[in-house]
């Protein structure tokens, strides 16, 4: 068994179940695509605490999984590089709420919902992405991943009862523009990174991050600015 980290080496959230729905996070799912619509799924994006073993939302977890399994698998032996990434960016449109354009996801990737999750153009990621997407989880423009990042929008209560009955609560992510997500990274729920961030290799993110800024660490922390850029026009 590893040794646990020196007391309060990794502090806690402190997050806790949100008491109503987010409407304006119901709103924006709208637009999405592949939706499993139910009242437990309104919870569940809306960071309440909810029941995941609804059918629905079962049945919504095994298509993830079947596609994650096609998108895998599909390497004819006749690909070339811009085949490939044109058919296995459609295999992608099926799976996520939202996609840019110029977007590969290096095999295989790993998604609790997919529907999800907002991904913008030209996003780039490692092998061995995992995404557990109870909450939104938003992806801006040219953003980069390593390999074996990590975003765990989920999460479950500190108390017993409610994990004895399957009961748990998820938030929201954000990462914005022109990010450079480093290998191995845990973003975990609730966190915004800003844009033009790079988070080095290894780091658990606890807590959001400004803008223009380089983290590092267990528990991240800021240990430089950059010099922003201007936006691109679209």
């Amino acid at each position: 068994m590893a040794a646990l980290p020196p007391n309060g080496a990794i502090k806690p959230t402190g997050l806790v179940p949100m008491e109503s729905k987010n409407q304006d996070l119901i709103n924006r799912v709208k637009q999405y695509e592949n939706i499993p619509w139910c009242e437990q799924y309104e919870r569940m994006i809306s960071g309440m605490l909810y029941d995941s073993t609804v059918e629905i939302l079962e049945v919504a977890r095994l298509r993830s999984r079947k596609i994650q399994k096609k998108y895998i698998d599909h390497l004819p032996d006749d690909a070339t590089p811009t085949s490939l990434g044109k058919e296995r960016e459609e295999i992608l449109r099926s799976h996520v709420g939202q996609l840019g354009k110029g977007c590969w996801i290096e095999a295989p990737y790993y998604f609790d919902y997919g529907c999800n999750i907002s991904i913008g153009d030209r996003f780039y990621a490692n092998t061995n992405l995992t995404i557990l997407d109870c909450g939104l989880v938003t992806i801006g423009h040219r953003v980069m991943f390593g390999p074996f990042v990590s975003i765990y929008a989920a999460t479950h209560e500190t108390e017993v009862a409610s994990r004895r009955d399957n009961i748990e609560f998820a938030r929201e992510v954000s990462i914005g523009d022109d990010c450079w997500i480093g290998g191995s990274v845990v973003i975990l729920p609730g966190v915004s990174i800003g844009e033009g961030c790079t988070v080095a290799a290894g780091s658990v993110v606890t807590k959001s991050v400004e803008p223009w800024s380089v983290v590092m660490g267990m528990p991240a922390r800021v240990v430089k600015k950059v010099t922003p850029v201007p936006p691109i026009e679209s």
